[in-house]
């Protein structure tokens, strides 16, 4: 029999469900490009910060910033570089005291999400903020997508730096500029995450990656590095030694997979936050 009683209770629930998915933080993809830091005891300066914030349930952004910023010392910035960065237009910049609070506020409490973050963009931030004597932002979690895709995803894209993942998905070229590289970010963890959902579903009918465990090379350290290589390699991961394994599905079946997995995808927009396509993809988020 229905009652008052059961009313309340079901007005209750929902009002504590509404409450749990306000609270629900949300996800900011950020990137930083440096300078190059050539010879023992020599650092990186940030010469831009480029971020968005991320619906967590839809994965779509609703916020941008970006900003160049000056470094104390302005020769440290190359005249040109292949990103299109110039020294002219950094030493117009404001300086990153001038943006740290802007930084903060985009940071601080959220869940912090890119590519080899931990071992990089993280430590830079840091530093930015000790310069001006400044506590740094606190994330509430962090996803770095190097780290979440190199258990699972694997080899199969030959290895895992942005830029080789963007085209084995055919988004296009890395562009090593902050906004770019952390839109495109987004776009490579939905369609790596998609291809791995499909795979959980059908395992007897899609491949899988190679199960391997490789040896690994960290990048060169050579201080005698082009200028050009250096952009490209700054933020790579390690690679990978030995034979590399072929892309698991060939040129043509690769876009019917992706297709597949766009409208599983759509399927499961709103209700399915990151974390939980990530977690029905077999990633684990650490």
């Amino acid at each position: 029999m229905h009652s008052a009683l059961d009313d309340m209770t079901c007005l209750k629930a929902n009002t504590l469900l509404k409450s749990l998915l306000s609270n629900m933080a949300e996800l900011v993809f950020f990137d930083v490009e440096t300078t190059t830091a050539v010879g023992r005891g020599k650092r990186f300066w940030v010469v831009e910060f480029g971020s968005i914030v991320v619906c967590p349930k839809k994965l779509v952004e609703v916020e941008s910033f970006c900003s160049l910023i000056r470094p104390p010392d302005i020769s440290l910035v190359a005249p040109t570089r292949p990103s299109g960065i110039t020294r002219e237009a950094v030493a117009a910049a404001p300086m990153f005291e001038e943006l740290a609070d802007r930084v903060f506020q985009i940071l601080n409490g959220r869940v912090w999400v890119g590519h080899n973050i931990k071992r990089f963009d993280c430590h830079r931030i840091k530093e930015a903020f000790a310069d001006i004597g400044r506590p740094p932002p606190e994330p509430v979690g962090m996803i770095d997508s190097l780290e979440v895709l190199t258990p699972e995803f694997g080899r199969r894209a030959g290895d895992l730096k942005m830029a080789t993942l963007a085209s084995y998905f055919g988004l296009g070229q890395q562009k090593h500029r902050s906004l770019d590289d952390v839109r495109l970010n987004l776009e490579v963890l939905k369609h790596c995450a998609a291809v791995l959902l499909l795979e959980s579903k059908l395992p007897q009918i899609l491949p899988g990656k190679d199960h391997g465990s490789p040896s690994m090379v960290t990048r060169s350290k050579a201080n005698n590095v082009r200028s050009g290589e250096e952009e490209a390699n700054r933020k790579s991961p390690v690679s990978y030694l030995g034979s590399i394994r072929a892309a698991p599905y060939q040129k043509g079946r690769l876009g019917k997979v992706i297709e597949r997995a766009k409208e599983a995808l759509r399927g499961a927009e709103g209700s399915q936050p990151l974390n939980g396509l990530l977690r029905h993809s077999r990633l684990l988020l650490r």
